[in-house]
């Protein structure tokens, strides 16, 4: 009996027969996945510059869920769970970030959509994944309270140097599951061994960034840009921090990361300080301090004054409870701060009332074209105005053309990074040149 309620659920929602003819956001039975629909939308995602991602929310106890509502009431709920989520969806994300929503063997959905390539994409994803599983589980336990619904979630980026797009979308959905489901003997402990070894063994490498005066055109500092083992779908920093991220390695990835780039800039004579990204669950981590005094022990050559720690992401730091207290102690030590991605959203600049920066960051959607928009050329005196009262030095990040760096120059930006002067490279090779 139970099997033919999950058949009927499963028939319902892989061939669409729930009509939301109202909804701009597009569902594909599972047959359709690796066509036209989700793979045009992922390559169109990667040409634009953007990352893919792929979300899945995963109803653990479908059978059991089966059984206990019936062939009259569960299909009723299925049918519920598929426009709960889809309006879910619709509220939390924005529309031209969505590239399709669709069913999978009738056990959840699964969510594609396109982030920035940057390490803020993470808590995009994060805070998606979230809020969606939030709503859906609030409004669902209101209509069918007595239905208790486990669900589980998981996400991954879609690789883009896979020689086949279908293949890299279909590789990064068995993984997303793999991440909700976390099964025994699953992909996940597989994931879980590699991010192990990858930590243990050290298998990184750093790329540098310059940072530049403005006015000068002199380098004055690199931002360390990470990358996981060479030729892997690791390698790409995002899919590094997302696995670290669920597989509970987060912490030690980012250990290792300072690590090696005190290693790195003691190996060789540089003089410009070093700019190195970490999460605020890091930053908030009640070991990091010690950690951290152990490292510059053990790199007593390097002056923590040459340091600065950029907060990216935007976790929730209230619920962090040394998150300000490890700040505190970190400048007290002479390390510097820098708030990333200012500009892209209330958070940062909740970011640099609690933090009160050393130094300030703007993102790039805020430089973008700024040349030809005078409304983000005031966004820009605006966060300099802000960085002033805060005693805040400024960043312009992602500057990718003379048109964009003249404007930075005529408003007295005091630094900036981009392309258009000069792109990530070995940390030893950008000393040499």
């Amino acid at each position: 009996m139970v099997r033919q309620y999950v058949t009927k659920a499963t028939q319902l929602l892989q061939w669409g027969k729930i009509v939301l003819p109202l909804s701009s956001i597009k569902f594909f039975p599972p047959q359709f996945v690796l066509r036209n629909p989700v793979a045009q939308g992922v390559k169109n995602a990667f040409r634009e510059g953007y990352e893919a991602a792929v979300i899945v929310f995963n109803l653990k106890n479908l059978k059991e869920l089966a059984d206990f509502l019936g062939p009259a009431e569960f299909p009723k709920f299925m049918g519920r769970f598929r426009e709960v989520f889809r309006e879910a969806v619709e509220t939390e994300v924005e529309e031209v970030d969505i590239i399709s929503l669709h069913d999978f063997y009738g056990d959840g959905l699964s969510l594609y959509v396109r982030v920035g390539h940057d390490r803020n994409g993470l808590s995009v994803i994060d805070s998606i994944m979230r809020k969606v599983a939030g709503t859906g589980r609030r409004e669902l336990h209101e209509e069918f309270p007595t239905a208790q619904m486990v669900l589980e979630t998981g996400y991954m980026f879609v690789e883009k140097k896979h020689y086949s797009v279908q293949e890299a979308i279909l590789k990064a959905h068995q993984q997303a599951v793999a991440m909700a489901e976390k099964r025994i003997e699953s992909e996940f402990n597989e994931m879980l061994f590699i991010m192990s070894k990858i930590i243990s063994q050290k298998e990184i490498f750093l790329l540098a960034q310059p940072i530049f005066d403005v006015a000068t055109k002199e380098a004055r500092a690199f931002e360390m840009l990470t990358r996981g083992p060479a030729g892997t779908m690791l390698e790409n920093p995002l899919t590094l921090f997302s696995v670290a991220r669920q597989t509970g390695k987060l912490y030690e990835l980012e250990l290792v990361v300072l690590e090696k780039a005190l290693e790195e800039i003691g190996q060789i004579e540089c003089t410009q300080d070093i700019f190195i990204n970490f999460t605020p669950l890091t930053l908030g981590n009640e070991r990091f301090i010690r950690d951290v005094k152990r490292l510059m022990q053990k790199y007593k050559i390097i002056s923590p004054k040459r340091i600065t720690f950029e907060i990216t992401e935007r976790d929730s730091m209230e619920e962090m409870r040394d998150f300000i207290y490890n700040i505190k102690v970190l400048r007290l030590m002479g390390f510097r701060i820098a708030v990333d991605d200012t500009g892209s959203g209330y958070a940062s600049l909740n970011t640099i009332n609690e933090v009160m920066p050393d130094i300030i960051k703007i993102d790039r959607s805020v430089i973008e074209n700024i040349d030809k928009n005078s409304v983000k050329e005031s966004m820009l005196k605006g966060l300099l105005l802000v960085a002033k009262e805060a005693g805040s030095l400024v960043v312009a990040e992602g500057i990718e053309n003379e048109e964009e760096a003249s404007v930075l120059t005529r408003n007295n930006v005091d630094l900036a990074q981009g392309y258009f002067y000069a792109r990530p490279r070995m940390l030893a090779k950008k000393i040499a040149t």
